[in-house]
């Protein structure tokens, strides 16, 4: 992917009248940051196991991403894991077998990137879906490939992280609250990536 379009953040808001969340969803509001926890990657793992056993060939990739993949960086203990599937508008590929794994559809936004997102309790998970033209996951991996080897940025964005927790509210609204160092940290890793 091109670093034009890794550069273009399209922070689409939802079509007049839509809901990003699903029925009976909506933002989480537990904002407790712990520190790192080295048993994250092994529920990514099992996380990562569940997902391809019910997909099959229709995950085209699955990583782990968020602060959870990022060693030394605290975080809220829910591993994000992003899914690649062939196309996200087609849900009758994998919706119904990631739900019979246990995967709760939480969101829905076709508008930005095809994006779904599905919860699971046990591990706590938020699992991503996307399709392979969206820009989002790959930015995912430079994010955390960058953090793990830039020890100021990753505890930069560990206060960012701190800061944004600590004002309370629901998780949509600690997430605008860390955005600005997020982005400034993910375009210095764009533009030296190339």
């Amino acid at each position: 992917m091109d670093r034009d379009r890794l550069l273009e953040f399209d922070d689409d808001a939802p079509p007049p009248g839509e809901s990003p969340w699903v029925a009976g969803a909506g933002p989480g509001r537990d904002l407790t940051i712990v520190e790192h926890d080295p048993r994250w990657a092994e529920q990514y793992a099992d996380l990562a196991g569940r997902i391809s056993r019910a997909l099959g060939a229709v995950a085209l990739r699955i990583e782990h991403v968020g602060s959870t993949s990022v060693s030394g960086l605290p975080a809220k203990p829910i591993v994000d894991v992003d899914v690649t599937v062939p196309d996200p508008d087609d849900e009758a590929a994998y919706v119904p077998a990631l739900e019979a794994a246990g995967f709760v559809l939480a969101v829905r936004e076709p508008w930005w990137q095809g994006h779904r997102l599905f919860r699971h309790a046990d591990p706590r998970a938020n699992v991503h879906v996307f399709g392979p033209e969206a820009a989002e996951p790959q930015r995912h991996l430079i994010f955390r490939d960058w953090l793990r080897t830039h020890p100021q940025d990753r505890e930069r964005y560990a206060s960012a992280k701190r800061a944004a927790a600590a004002a309370g509210g629901h998780v949509m609204e600690y997430n605008a609250r860390k955005q600005e160092v997020l982005r400034e940290i993910l375009v210095r890793a764009i533009n030296r990536a190339g």
